[in-house]
């Protein structure tokens, strides 16, 4: 099953704003000073926290410090995670090696900082954090991407399970933010769009390394009698089937099962987009176009994204 340069991408759209926490590093002062311009781009930053709260949570959850999401302002109560496994006290996947492990907890805390300054520059407007679903969500999205070889799928249970979950994220992360930097407002230097391409940029380091560390292990078994080469394509090939935009998305091959793919661009090698939209089919692993709610976010998403959705 290898996955052609031009395949499917869409399942966790939402995720490429997950990174939009240090978008808004110099935002204050524009907020201030131009509350027409800043409410555009206050919904998209709360759209942004949304995500960030579940890519927080996810990798918190992973390296056993899911605890420290209360302390940046999420709720890790509202966290819903496999039976018996807590994200706390440090006991988190078991049997990663220490470099994954050095890698998971440095995108945890970035995830937690992008967490921290989004409510900081927001203040009063930051929207709370919703229910995240990090057990069910998982299972449905690997029982649909294989056509239901895959049951139970349990992100937190090894290290290579880990990485697939991280997949679906990450991904989504750089096309989302990238499809979403169209609609802020302020371009201004030093700006929102500004600082939107450097968070970007922090989303795309980390798909490469997600997509690098796969890569590595294309040719082992996976699960379901499945190849890790094989189980990325199914989660690409869902992506696409839910977000309801072109068949762009991408594994970890090329046509030739010998050469790597680990750049998410076009033929002419530049990123793709996803709207706000298309990332929200993704996380709600919705095929209608229109569901508020379901897959990671089963009572929907905190604050009124009817003006970009």
């Amino acid at each position: 099953m290898t996955q052609h340069i031009s395949t499917r991408r869409k399942f966790l759209g939402m995720t490429g704003l997950m990174g939009a926490g240090a978008v808004l590093s110099g935002c204050t002062s524009v907020i201030a000073a131009n509350p027409v311009k800043a409410n555009l781009d206050a919904i998209i930053f709360n759209f942004a926290l949304n995500l960030e709260y579940l890519e927080a949570a996810f990798y918190l959850a992973a390296t056993g410090r899911l605890g420290e999401l209360d302390a940046a302002g999420g709720d890790s109560s509202k966290v819903l995670l496999p039976d018996g496994f807590t994200g706390k006290d440090g006991v988190g996947v078991p049997g990663m090696s220490a470099a994954v492990r050095a890698y998971a907890n440095e995108t945890a805390t970035d995830e937690k900082n992008h967490v921290i300054i989004i409510r900081k520059v927001l203040g009063a407007s930051a929207i709370p954090q919703p229910v995240i679903d990090l057990r069910d969500s998982f299972k449905a999205a690997g029982s649909a991407a294989s056509n239901g070889a895959i049951t139970g799928f349990n992100p937190f249970a090894n290290e290579l399970f880990f990485l697939h979950g991280a997949f679906i994220f990450e991904d989504v992360g750089v096309s989302a933010y990238k499809g979403a930097a169209r609609l802020l407002v302020d371009d201004s230097e030093g700006g929102n769009l500004e600082n939107a391409a450097g968070i970007l940029a922090v989303e795309a380091y980390h798909a490469g390394m997600i997509r690098t560390l796969l890569y590595q292990r294309r040719t082992e078994t996976a699960a379901a009698g499945l190849t890790v080469e094989q189980v990325v394509a199914a989660i690409s090939n869902l992506r696409d089937a839910v977000d309801g935009s072109s068949d762009d998305d991408q594994g970890i091959t090329g046509p030739v099962a010998t050469e790597s793919n680990i750049v998410l661009a076009d033929s002419n090698s530049i990123a793709f987009s996803r709207s706000p939209r298309n990332v929200a089919n993704i996380v709600f692993l919705d095929t209608t176009g229109t569901a508020t709610k379901g897959g990671f976010y089963p009572n929907g998403l905190s604050g009124d994204f009817s003006k970009i959705l």
